[in-house]
């Protein structure tokens, strides 16, 4: 029965609706981890002190670098999973899962032990100095020397139940923390509760990550005879096949995401020459972008088990139909929401923070970057599907082409032009070249799998 169910969501649901099965709870998760990254900035700022503002933004790149474990043994070991499930593989989809899990375990305890070791020069690159060193350091005890396992594990456990078809359960685990994050933030940052600022939000954001982890452990247990997700540790090992398959998806995806913290802390650097004001409201902006940036990044993420499962099995229509039906709702999706942010950017930065300086820097640079949205979904989703069919140089190929070729230049370039709100701008100009190169690449794809699709096609008629 469990397989049974499995292969009708993958095999023959029809296409709509097994992507929006896919995407619709990934999407739902994606925006909760969005609110409760407001929630910090939201009640951090009600302190109205730019400054612990300020220490959660320049955190926020180290926060980021995460992901490039969760990329690496997450996504890497999901798409691996998802293909082996396309394949009736089952031995090789649980201990790729053991593979994926105790190597992300390892690697957040690395991550806490050598953020405690290089702290101080690890801040002075992100462009702290010495009124945002001290919130910074307290802000990233909790998030990272305490906080980088549970954070890891959260998300890659996530990962794994998504890659059999489990959108739901996934979501949820992912949204119980979020949850609770919300509900205890202000208890740990505001003056009527423990009175901690920016290191408040830290260990709210500490406890939450654990409250996720204990309710992915006990799903585990409690259908250890129904899921193909394991976390057995006689069941790890580096088998070849497994270790190419989720690194050469993972190893690309977590680099993508290194070149992502890079460019963030080179735009942290230039915006601290103007102020502790600029860095928050940048830091704001970006926060607010992030609800409609992660609907198309659970969008694209939701639907690879789907690509994944019908590329490995060789059903390259329905593989294509999923595609297209993802990137004609999320463009015409998020073309609205540019306008309404566009629109109301200053009200929007308003109900973050009442100091009216950091509004008006604020409002300047959210227009420049909800600029980006439609073009941005369709990267996401280029990206999404070279990692789901195992093309993981070509998800390398754009990462590289975003930040250090176009990106990074573009930021340096437009504030020389534009002095300050010329860098908000400087996403939306890479994204826009990028998003027509998706497009191109994408093509290719649907070309070179066409003969096999055909193929198929015989075949089935023939029987």
């Amino acid at each position: 029965m469990k397989d049974q169910k499995k292969q009708m969501l993958f095999e023959e649901t029809p296409v709509p609706k097994a992507v929006l099965s896919m995407a619709v709870p990934t999407v739902i998760s994606a925006l909760v981890m969005v609110l409760y990254n407001l929630a910090d900035t939201y009640f951090v700022g009600m302190l109205g002190d730019p400054i612990q503002n300020a220490a959660v933004t320049f955190a926020a790149p180290v926060l980021l670098a995460f992901n490039a474990v969760n990329n690496l043994f997450g996504v890497g070991t999901s798409s691996m999973m998802s293909r082996a499930l396309g394949r009736r593989e089952y031995d090789t989809v649980r201990r790729a899962s053991s593979f994926g899990f105790y190597c992300a375990l390892l690697c957040g305890l690395l991550f806490s032990f050598f953020y405690i070791v290089g702290k101080v020069p690890l801040l002075r690159l992100l462009g702290t100095d010495a009124e945002t060193f001290g919130p910074t350091v307290e802000y990233l005890k909790w998030t990272v020397a305490f906080g980088a396992m549970p954070s890891i594990l959260n998300v890659v456990l996530g990962d794994l139940v998504r890659s059999e078809g489990g959108t739901l359960h996934a979501s949820i685990g992912t949204m119980s923390g979020c949850a609770l994050n919300i509900l205890i933030d202000p208890l740990f940052i505001l003056p009527w509760g423990l009175n901690m600022g920016a290191a408040g939000a830290g260990m709210a954001t500490f406890l939450s990550n654990c409250a996720a982890c204990t309710y992915f452990f006990i799903l585990l247990f409690v259908r250890r005879k129904n899921t193909y997700v394991c976390i057995d540790p006689r069941l790890f090992g580096f088998r070849k096949d497994i270790v190419v398959g989720v690194c050469g998806v993972g190893i690309p995806a977590s680099i993508q995401n290194l070149l992502n913290v890079t460019g963030m802390t080179v735009l942290n650097n230039f915006m601290s020459m103007y102020g502790a004001d600029a860095v928050a409201a940048m830091g704001i902006a970006q926060k607010i972008n992030m609800v409609p940036m992660n609907v198309a990044l659970g969008f694209a993420n939701g639907i690879m088990p789907l690509v994944s499962y019908n590329y490995a099995s060789g059903n390259f229509k329905r593989m294509k139909h999923a595609i297209v039906f993802s990137a004609r709702s999320t463009v015409s999706a998020l073309v609205s929401v540019s306008v309404i942010y566009y629109a109301a950017a200053a009200p929007l930065m308003r109900l973050f923070i009442r100091n009216e300086s950091i509004v008006s820097y604020g409002t300047s640079f959210l227009r420049g970057l909800c600029l980006v949205l439609p073009f941005l979904c369709m990267d996401f989703l280029a990206v999404g599907v070279f990692q789901a069919i195992g093309l993981g140089k070509n998800a390398l190929f754009f990462a590289i082409l975003r930040k250090i070729v176009m990106e990074i230049p573009a930021i340096c370039i437009l504030n020389w032009l534009f002095p300050l709100y010329g860098m908000a701008y400087a996403q939306f100009v890479t994204e826009l070249i990028l998003a027509v190169t998706a497009l191109f690449v994408l093509r290719g794809i649907f070309k070179r799998l066409a003969p096999m699709e055909r193929g198929r096609a015989k075949e089935e008629d023939a029987s």
